[in-house]
């Protein structure tokens, strides 16, 4: 997010594309002949773009991950994303530009989201620094952000029914909070705090609270004192099954601002809502580099 709150960018490299419809329909058997580069930006002129590409247009090293023409580069200390991608409707134009990521420090812990371990989140850098500058007016700043990853070896929607997930920047750090509720009736229900230096402990925090419902009436929660209700100040993505927004709660006693997510996997598992997905995530099965 910018340091003003009034922008943001997404970024998310998948090996197997989990939301792909395509994904789907192939059975999930070749994660590598779907990969993708999704990047979304927020705020004046936000566009959405998710491609699902095919092996063709994968390539990797042990420092930089690209596909088709978008990578990621780590070189140590900075992750630099080269974007060139086209938005999906209602708006289709080129996005194009260099996203560099500065971690304040690399942490060494996951989080097992289910008790087999068949999925896990690692919270690789969750302080950071961005840097964004892309060929759009008005998207060159600054801001603060996150670098995470999920793992998994069977679908979501396998496991999961809902969950909720957010990261708010703290006087002291972060806090990320993890909430789900999984298939065989149990509850996954996390709140870690982060340190500048990379620590990372889990804390106390407010219980689950409910707020105002997505425009696609997707179920929210996050954490929040007693008495307190968190509120959306900034929207970012609204599908019929996903919101992804800016989100001002209180966490024991402090007010902050964090990037939330909401996720329906009930929804999600629904065969009707693949070929809507179609219409955002297109298929490009062929690439040369």
């Amino acid at each position: 997010m910018s340091h003003d709150g009034t922008r943001a960018v997404s970024v998310i490299a998948f090996i197997g594309s989990v939301f792909s419809p395509w994904y789907k329909w192939s059975g999930r058997r070749d994660p590598e002949n779907h990969v993708c580069i999704n990047v979304a930006t927020y705020g004046p002129g936000g566009r959405f773009t998710m491609t699902d590409r095919g092996r063709s247009a994968l390539r990797q090293t042990d420092d930089t991950f690209t596909v088709g023409p978008s990578s990621l580069h780590w070189d140590g200390t900075s992750l630099t994303i080269d974007i060139n991608e086209i938005s999906a409707p209602p708006v289709i134009s080129r996005v194009r530009g260099q996203i560099k990521l500065t971690p304040k420090a690399i942490t060494s812990k996951e989080l097992l989201l289910t008790h087999d371990g068949a999925h896990v989140w690692r919270p690789f850098a969750p302080i950071s620094d961005i840097t964004v500058d892309l060929e759009a007016d008005g998207w060159q700043w600054d801001g603060h952000g996150y670098f995470d990853s999920n793992f998994g070896t069977r679908a979501l929607e396998e496991d999961f029914r809902f969950w909720t997930w957010g990261r708010y920047p703290t006087r002291d750090g972060a806090v990320c909070i993890y909430d789900a509720e999984r298939r065989d009736g149990t509850t996954l229900d996390s709140a870690i705090a982060f340190t500048p230096d990379g620590d990372m402990a889990y804390t106390d925090a407010p219980p689950r609270t409910p707020f105002k419902r997505s425009l696609w009436q997707v179920r929210r929660e996050t954490r929040a004192d007693t008495g307190t209700t968190p509120r959306q100040v900034l929207p970012m993505l609204d599908a019929p099954f996903y919101s992804r927004s800016a989100v001002e709660t209180t966490l024991n006693g402090e007010r902050v601002t964090g990037v939330h997510e909401a996720l329906d996997l009930n929804r999600f598992a629904s065969p009707f809502l693949k070929p809507m997905l179609a219409c955002r995530v297109p298929r490009r099965a062929k690439w040369r580099f």
